[in-house]
């Protein structure tokens, strides 16, 4: 009878645990939450006392003091931080619905498809912890593809390739299961960390990953018949420790990136060459569809196209389809028993 009670309180949740951003999406409403996995923590006798979370943490990440912290509690697209992970949770759902107490919501969270058990329950327990009635996993891929609109119910091959912050996702879906797929923990992050170093090995200059994510974003990965793009960032000089402005070219940036994106292209191949041939002859005319911020590459998609000869598209928000297909799960009861990891 209590838990009828609180379920007439709770608002279903779906949720994009991201280690770049956690995305919210409340049944009925839509996403109505985007915002940086960043916290930041004052340490002090008592221990860890949460100071901000999201985007308020994000803008103190590299800018604080000794005694307070700003921690991204997701590495890789998994728990690093189970304590904060939770602290987190508790705050992202208790804002959605306006701090309301008597909720405790059904939740279904996104994990990558190469997630271990140990990594599986930390993820269950956060979201328990942090207030939830039931909580469901529902595999990135999965989730992506269904909020990109494939039919991942036919008895017909569809390929995702969902790019996060931490891991790259790459998986052939039929009749609502994986039927081949490969996780590797390449993702935006990684590219902005080979960025910093490239920059730091080339021109003795120190960036931040935020600068880095500009020059990703802004500079891409140019063909080779296109012109030269510029950009010119600020970052500390390593020799002199004085503050230096330097102008950089958009070839170098596809320099820098050459191997990480080779690995994405290997794990993509690997993934094709594995699969059943007649869900590959599926793919023939249905090709590949790219989701998760990564897709937003400038011609990444072209480089895909290239390297498999099999037609490549960006899902529409493809920044948004891994929690608009969670969300889509919770409002079908028969789905939710399909494509959810099992206890």
């Amino acid at each position: 009878m209590f838990n009828y009670i609180l379920g007439l309180f709770s608002n279903d949740l779906a949720i994009d645990l991201g280690t770049a951003s956690t995305l919210i999406y409340v049944k009925g409403k839509g996403i109505v939450s985007n915002e940086p996995s960043v916290v930041a923590v004052k340490k002090d006798g008592k221990g860890k006392r949460v100071l901000a979370v999201g985007k308020e943490a994000k803008a103190m990440l590299g800018r604080t003091p000794g005694n307070i912290a700003a921690i991204r509690p997701l590495k890789d697209g998994v728990i690093a931080d189970f304590e904060v992970t939770e602290e987190m949770l508790k705050y992202f759902i208790t804002k959605v619905h306006n701090r309301r107490l008597l909720v405790r919501p059904r939740i279904i969270v996104g994990v990558p498809s190469g997630i271990t058990q140990v990594e599986k329950r930390a993820v269950r327990e956060s979201a328990y912890s942090a207030g939830a009635a039931e909580v469901y996993l529902i595999e990135e891929p999965m989730a992506a593809a269904i909020g990109a609109g494939l039919p991942i119910t036919e008895p017909s091959g569809n390929m995702i390739v969902d790019i996060g912050g931490g891991t790259s996702e790459i998986a052939v879906i039929s009749l609502a299961g994986i039927v081949q797929s490969k996780s590797i923990r390449i993702g935006g992050d990684k590219l902005d960390e080979v960025i910093v170093q490239y920059i730091k090995r080339k021109y003795n200059l120190s960036i931040g990953t935020g600068v880095a994510e500009i020059i990703k974003m802004t500079l891409g990965l140019p063909m080779p018949d296109e012109k030269n793009q510029k950009l010119e960032i600020k970052g500390s000089n390593l020799i002199t420790g004085i503050p230096t402005t330097l102008e950089i070219e958009s070839g170098e940036i596809r320099e820098a990136l050459n191997e990480p994106i080779n690995q994405l292209i290997e794990a993509v191949k690997h993934v094709l060459e594995t699969t059943p041939p007649e869900l590959a002859a599926d793919l023939v005319d249905k090709g590949i569809v790219l989701a998760g911020g990564g897709a937003l590459l400038k011609n990444l998609d072209t480089i895909l196209r290239e390297e498999t000869q099999l037609p490549v598209t960006i899902a529409d928000e493809p920044l948004h389809c891994v929690v608009k297909g969670a969300g889509k799960v919770l409002d079908e009861m028969k789905l939710l028993r399909e494509v959810t990891i099992p206890n």
